[in-house]
């Protein structure tokens, strides 16, 4: 299984002159700065509410409890907001390009690569689960009823595709191809920007040997992401990919207590007493199994999910 590399090469040398390290620091700085400012606005407009709605009904739970209501997660999903617009203003007007020169070679998102990207994840991801639930097989039925389930599930899908395309358009859009342009080694270009994104997904409440496990998992999906990018040219499958398993946590089973207001069904959550290392580390390999099962799924030439390189159109150029 080897990956063609003329669709990446491609993206990365589409970057115009002032595409440079200072701009691109320049640029991440804003992107940070929009995104602090919009949670902190989202936030504070959201705890408004929640504290008003809770007067005179329940004593009030406290920023843990409007972060862990209803509320407060379609509150933190509409923070991510201010990255699209950090990315917006950088790329505008530090870098001299339209925002949609992030998102491929063809400048528009590879709907077929997305569908078979969104797919091939929730393939895996109910595979995980089942060997997941022969680790911990403690799942209960959520709080939300199905017919409210059913009216927040388009919303919830929404806000789960606004969170997901504004991580991967910074990490595997702005950031990678921002580095790709100035070095070949995968060590500067892919590393750095996973690392990252590996990083922001450690909790302080869940103890070391969990935390291991899942930036171990993390820093496995991020290398799909990196992947598929660098075998289309194009963010259609990574979005779809992170779709996919974002959206199983949030709207079917949950391992975070602090996420599964909306989801039908809660496991044990990870952040939760009662894991020993050795589940860790086998939560770990099924995670790392998960997303080279999904390598496979995307990349291999007889998978009916085969993405398909985004190269230039011989008929036009010809």
């Amino acid at each position: 299984m080897t990956i063609d590399p003329s669709a990446f090469e491609r993206y990365r040398h589409s970057p115009n002159a002032r595409k440079t390290l200072p701009r691109l620091f320049l640029g991440t700085g804003i992107v940070v700065l929009f995104w602090a400012a919009t949670t902190v606005a989202v936030l504070v407009g959201g705890t408004y509410a929640f504290f008003a709605w809770q007067t005179g009904l329940a004593p009030p739970s406290g920023m843990q409890g409007f972060l862990a209501s209803p509320l407060g997660i379609l509150t933190a999903l509409v923070s991510f907001a201010g990255i699209w617009i950090g990315l917006w203003v950088a790329m505008r007007w530090v870098h001299g390009e339209k925002l949609s020169a992030l998102l491929g070679n063809s400048r528009r998102v590879s709907w077929p690569d997305f569908l078979k990207g969104l797919i091939a994840v929730l393939i895996t991801s109910f595979i995980s689960e089942v060997l997941l639930y022969q680790l911990q097989p403690q799942i209960t039925r959520g709080p939300i009823g199905l017919s409210s389930w059913l009216l927040f599930a388009i919303p919830i899908a929404a806000l789960t595709l606004l969170q997901t395309s504004s991580e991967e358009v910074l990490f595997r859009g702005y950031l990678l191809r921002g580095l790709a342009n100035r070095f070949t080694s995968p060590f500067v270009w892919a590393l750095p920007p996973a690392l990252l994104f590996t990083s922001l997904h450690w909790s302080a409440s869940s103890s070391p040997a969990i935390n291991a496990c899942v930036l171990a998992s993390i820093a496995a999906f991020a290398l799909l992401l990196t992947l598929v990018v660098y075998a289309t040219g194009n963010l259609g499958a990574a979005l779809g990919a992170h779709l996919g398993n974002n959206l199983t946590g949030f709207l079917l089973i949950s391992h975070q207590e602090s996420y599964n207001s909306f989801a039908l069904f809660n496991a044990k959550p990870l952040e939760g007493p009662g894991w020993a290392t050795s589940d860790a580390v086998l939560i770990a390999f099924i995670g790392i199994a998960g997303s080279m099962v999904t390598i496979v799924l995307l990349l291999h030439p007889r998978s009916p999910l085969k993405l398909a390189a985004e190269l230039p159109d011989r008929t036009s150029t010809a």
